[in-house]
């Protein structure tokens, strides 16, 4: 019995300490992985060298071609970011194929050695004919019974060692496919936001385009633009606040839902306010009524909105008049009786009346509108108390707007 014990533990130990081939070995697709690393830090930095060169030009004079350098810069860095979020997918790959490969290493060796202990238990029960007790009082002397014990205890171990290297692969494997699935994740993701960033950059350049088609390259044609926008702007900002005021709904301060951090979930990915809600600094200057009633972030045109909190699409505005009110924009009610509004957009990507999960793409910021400039308007209503209003444009067009009582306006900062 002692020499067969020693040859299924030569036979086991030979089997589990095999290695498997592989078609590329891990040190190879590690190596890869390591490149798509490298490229990611340096387009990293390339992106963030990319965002100082845009701050610098963001506190410079607003001209044609200040603009028109941030439009190229903008175009840059979103061409970087693409080029980052490839790298990321082809190391996301890299590692599915490696646990993949994992996982077929483990499967193997949980079958094999399964198959190998029960063939060593049924070797060893053909070969011990003879139960261990009928051995042990057969001996001729005390020595050869306990030789008898001992040969039998040997082979308990081998096996309970083996079997808690199976335990192990099995751990390991369940490891592997979660690693796999997470991985499987991120990379559907990855694509996701792969297709948001070429969307991206299609409209920052489609604006590029019309912003030179409109001026015609001439700096006196911006500046009447900018000029026009800004005067739309006080007039709607004028007409916006009268509507406002002569509104007769009662808000019940308890319907209010009470304020919090994290009630609400940012809009953009990168968070830079420009324009607080109420009244602030600027806003005398700024709006007729003294107030601001709601919240700009700042936003290059193609970055993605998402929605704040999930809910329900009240409104949209798809078709933007130039110069005038909001522009393209959109209005979620939300089930704990808040309404958030997104304007300026230079795209929209829900329909009224469809529901949106929070953090879902509804659109992309721009400078529809009476906007001098790209970011994102953000406001925020008891949703009871919005209502919807014609309002007709210096042009002479007509656009529907949101609005509420002065009341029902609440500070988006509160909630996010």
């Amino acid at each position: 019995m002692k020499r067969f014990v020693a040859l299924c533990l030569i036979f086991l130990g030979c089997f589990l300490a095999t290695p498997l081939a592989h078609a590329q070995t891990a040190a190879d697709i590690q190596a890869q992985i390591d490149k798509h690393n490298s490229q990611i830090t340096a387009l990293q930095a390339e992106i963030a060298q990319y965002q100082k060169q845009l701050n610098v030009l963001g506190t410079q004079k607003n001209t044609l071609q200040s603009t028109i350098s941030t439009l190229a810069l903008q175009q840059k860095q979103l061409d970087a970011q693409i080029k980052l979020t490839q790298n990321k997918i082809g190391a996301a790959n890299l590692k599915i194929s490696e646990l993949t490969s994992s996982i077929g290493d483990k499967e193997k060796i949980i079958a094999n050695t399964e198959a190998t202990i029960g063939k060593t238990l049924r070797d060893t029960s053909q070969n011990e004919a003879v139960p261990l007790l009928a051995q042990m009082l057969s001996a001729g002397d005390i020595s050869d019974a306990w030789m008898a014990v001992d040969e039998a205890v040997l082979l308990n171990r081998a096996l309970q060692a083996h079997i808690r290297a199976l335990e192990t692969a099995r751990i390991e494997l369940t490891d592997n496919r979660d690693a796999v699935a997470k991985t499987k994740a991120e990379l559907v993701a990855l694509q996701n936001s792969l297709s948001t960033e070429r969307k991206s950059i299609e409209l920052n350049k489609a604006a590029q385009q019309k912003l030179l088609a409109d001026t015609k390259n001439q700096e006196s044609s911006y500046q009447k633009l900018l000029a026009s926008k800004r005067a739309e702007e006080a007039a709607f900002e004028a007409a916006l606040f009268q509507l406002e005021s002569q509104l007769k709904f009662i808000v019940d301060p308890s319907h209010i839902p009470p304020s919090g951090k994290g009630i609400l979930h940012w809009p953009l990915a990168s968070v830079f306010v420009t324009q607080q809600f109420g009244q602030t600094s600027s806003s005398g200057r700024l709006y007729a009524s003294g107030t601001h009633n709601g919240v700009d972030f700042r936003a290059s045109i193609g970055t993605p909105v998402y929605a704040s909190l999930s809910g329900t699409v009240l409104d949209v505005n798809y078709g933007a008049v130039t110069n005038c009110q909001y522009g393209k924009w959109v209005l979620i009610k939300h089930p704990n009786g808040l309404a958030t509004l997104y304007a300026h957009l230079s795209e929209i990507t829900v329909q009224k009346g469809t529901n949106v999960t929070t953090g879902q793409v509804i659109g992309y910021s721009g400078n529809t509108g009476y906007a001098t400039g790209p970011h994102l308007h953000m406001g925020l209503y008891l949703a009871e108390a919005v209502s919807f209003k014609q309002y007709t444009c210096k042009s002479g067009y007509t656009v529907t707007i949101p609005i509420a009582p002065i009341s029902a306006y609440l500070d988006p900062l509160a909630y996010l």
